[in-house]
């Protein structure tokens, strides 16, 4: 049963982190009943394994679904014991994510972190509205401290575009941001988890410069959060908020959340 609830709850081999695109599948599955009574961590080595009835939970690519960090493995195991009559896989970011880490992330460690640098090509924080000057004076006061931060204490020098018309990065901006990822990683076992919460919020956002800030403790994640919405919260004080747009971003908050945890527990 397991097994099976696997198949339909998380990623399958080869799928994306984008968590986007995971609850629009998941939205298109009924729900699986609730089959277990209790959730629980057990110990495993040095690890937390999560525990169904005593019974060892998999990810669809066969792996324990174990971490390091004892908080963590409560918050997952956490999620689990929330669910009710079904099992909806909308309330459990933790899991997903920490799935996708474990069968994909672990092993595509280049090409995430890649991805991830490549955000900062074109990064949310680099392109500004030329009007109007309320709007304007919003993303400099939200995004001017995390370049700044940058600048300070990696050495990356950042070029400012207005509008969209895009603006290439220099590759000593870019091989900065490479190193902070790399620092922000570790080597730990932990690696592949921080590498997806980072990939995590960086999508969320469009923006790795954000993403880093949160991993090193330079913004916390409602900080980050406004940060990536200071467009969005304008528009919305201007010409109001719809209520399907705003659902959707209760839920990307959940999974910002979900990621920043990964974060927090898995310092190296």
């Amino acid at each position: 049963m397991i097994d099976d609830l696997a198949k339909d709850l998380l990623p399958v081999h080869g799928e994306g982190i984008d968590p986007r695109e995971l609850a629009r599948r998941d939205m298109q599955k009924s729900l699986p009943n609730r089959f277990y009574k209790q959730a629980a961590i057990e110990r495993d080595g040095e690890a937390f394994a999560l525990a169904l009835d005593g019974k060892r939970a998999r990810t669809p690519g066969r792996i324990p679904l174990a971490v390091h960090d004892e908080k963590l493995a409560h918050a997952l195991a956490a999620e689990w014991n929330a669910q009710e009559k079904v099992i909806d896989p909308a309330t459990m970011p933790l899991t997903r994510i920490v799935n996708s880490a474990l069968d994909g992330v672990a092993r595509e460690m280049e090409a995430v972190a890649a991805e991830v640098v490549k955000y900062a090509g074109s990064d949310l924080v680099c392109y500004r509205a030329s009007d109007p000057r309320s709007l304007v004076a919003e993303q400099a006061a939200a995004w001017d401290p995390v370049l700044a931060w940058m600048r300070e204490r990696h050495g990356a020098f950042f070029v400012l575009s207005e509008g969209v018309m895009f603006v290439e990065q220099t590759p000593v901006a870019l091989d900065a941001v490479r190193k902070a990822l790399a620092s922000s990683i570790g080597e730990s076992e932990a690696a592949p988890l921080r590498l997806a919460g980072l990939h995590v919020i960086t999508t969320l956002t469009g923006s790795a410069m954000l993403a880093l800030a949160v991993a090193q403790g330079f913004m916390d994640t409602a900080a980050a959060w406004k940060a990536a919405h200071v467009d969005e919260d304008f528009q919305i004080r201007n010409w109001g908020e719809d209520l399907e747009a705003a659902a959707r971003r209760e839920r990307r908050w959940a999974e910002m959340q979900a990621a920043a945890e990964l974060l927090r527990e898995q310092q190296t």
